[in-house]
Order: C-alpha cells, then structure tokens, then sequence
C-alpha cells in the first residue's frame, strides 16, 4: 500500500463539473471586444481558458492579432485603463447572463461526489469566474445537488491560478495537509499549473474540457475514432504542462485515486511520457 491517501480533491468549475465544453466565458470576451470593433475567433477566445477573467482578457489583448486590430481602430497601441474598461463595461455584464445559461452539471458528477465522501475525501472548488458570476454558478450547482465544502475565486487571492494560492486557501479551511494528500483536477492547463505549484496531485480531463469545445449532444454525435483523435490532441496540452494523470471526465476519478493510493505512481513533476493516462472508465 503506497502511503499517498487523497484526504481533498480541489475541482475546477466550468469544463470540468459544470458547462460540458466550457461555453460560458467564450461569448462574453467576443461580445465585449465586438462591441469595441475587434473581432475575436472563438479559438482564440478560448486559448488562455483557467486564467481568472481580467487575465484572459489581457492575454487576448496581447494577442498579435488583436493588437494589430486595436493599433488600425484607434490609432494607438492598448493600454490597462482600456482593458479594465472593457472588462468592466462589456465583460462582466455578458458574464454574468452567460453564468445563468450555462451552469448544468456535467454527467457523472454527483456519483463521483458521493464516492469520494464514502472515502471522507474532502470537496473544494476553484475557479477564475470573478465572485458575482461564481456566486450565480454555485447557486445554479446547489440545485442541482452539489455543494463543495469550501469554494473560492481567483478575485479572492492575490493572484488566481497557474498561482497555487487558492489550492493552499482551500487546504487552509479545510484543515487538510499535507500536499501530498491534495489533488487538484480541471480542464486546462492553468488548472495542471496551479495543482503542480501547490505540490499536489495534478490531474486533466479531456472531453469536457475548454480545448474540446464541444456541447455534450455534438461531442457524442463524434465517431469513436474521432473521440480519440480529439482526446489524445487535448490530453498531449495536458501532459506536456505536467499534468500525473489525464483521464476523459470526472467519472473516472474514483478509480483514479484507487490506483493513486495503490502507489502506481510517484508523487513529482513527470515529464510529458511519464504522464500516467488513463484511456477510460
């Protein structure tokens, strides 16, 4: 028997429990910069998915093309007052709608909860929703019959995620230590990030995930081959940002942790073939 014993599991929200495929931020950050007459493709919307939200929002401004597009309109390169007023002013309020449209559980989760706490395993969540959108996302979970023991935003640290200080919070209120019994899960790799700089287990998931960007009714319209071919593509994004396990939804962490707890695997950054990969459960 390994002496790895899971004691909390830290989830991320959108592409992970909620919204198969991660569509509530994508519509906000084109809408908000559409309004300023930049065009944004949905790709590169999506390209720094598990920032918190103001810091996605400059990372699409830093995008070459998005530059290029703001010099042209206004004759001068972005500044930060442009970015916090867009943000204010666009962003958030098409947030916040989105939040609402966009918060249905995915498959698998509850069963996963209830399996986890047959084990006493701890439940947190994190996420970059800034507090007013988190708040209408937990709302919406609670209905539906999951409640973490302990929730937070990136607006609620000093910095949100690749940073592990959310992580280190929810180990703070949870009264739980060491690293080593923490796993943090999510389907981008910011998410694989912040697990790592806490020093905790550090899983993906693929076919909910942002990078997948498929609704659940058109990621199962897909054929078999084209399931994998698009789950191996996300899962190599995962592993190369050092995720210890890639598995193709939350469904399957249970049997996961069997195998953590087992001690098929050392605690420690792995290189990308090193990455266990778990095919499915």
């Amino acid at each position: 028997m390994s002496n790895h014993v899971i004691k909390l599991v830290v989830f991320d929200w959108a592409g992970t429990t909620v919204d198969f495929g991660c569509f509530s931020p994508v519509q906000p950050f084109r809408r908000a910069l559409a309004a300023e007459g930049i065009e944004v493709s949905i790709d590169e919307a999506r390209l720094p998915m598990g920032l918190s939200k103001l810091d996605h929002l400059r990372a699409i401004f830093e995008m070459p093309a998005v530059r290029r597009q703001w010099c042209e309109k206004f004759q001068r390169e972005w500044t930060e007052d442009d970015v916090r007023r867009v943000y204010e002013d666009g962003f958030v309020p098409q947030q916040l709608q989105c939040a609402k449209d966009h918060s249905d559980l995915i498959p698998g989760l509850l069963q996963c909860v209830q399996r986890l706490r047959q084990r006493n395993i701890k439940i947190a969540s994190t996420t970059g929703y800034f507090r007013d959108a988190a708040e209408i996302v937990f709302a919406r979970a609670a209905q539906q019959g999951y409640q973490p023991d302990f929730s937070i935003c990136g607006t609620d640290v000093p910095a949100g995620r690749p940073s592990p200080w959310m992580i280190f919070r929810a180990m703070e209120t949870l009264d739980v230590c060491p690293p080593a019994s923490v796993l943090k899960i999510g389907d981008t790799v910011p998410d694989v990030l912040a697990g790592l700089n806490a020093g905790a287990w550090s899983v993906g998931v693929t076919d909910t995930s942002s990078s997948m960007g498929l609704s659940q009714a058109e990621f199962e319209a897909l054929s078999d081959a084209e399931k994998e071919s698009r789950r191996d593509s996300c899962a190599t994004a995962l592993t190369d940002a050092g995720a210890h396990a890639v598995i193709p939804s939350i469904a399957g962490l249970p049997e996961l942790i069997e195998r953590i707890e087992a001690g098929e695997f050392e605690l420690e950054r792995p290189s990308p073939t090193s990455a266990l990969e778990v095919e499915s459960f």
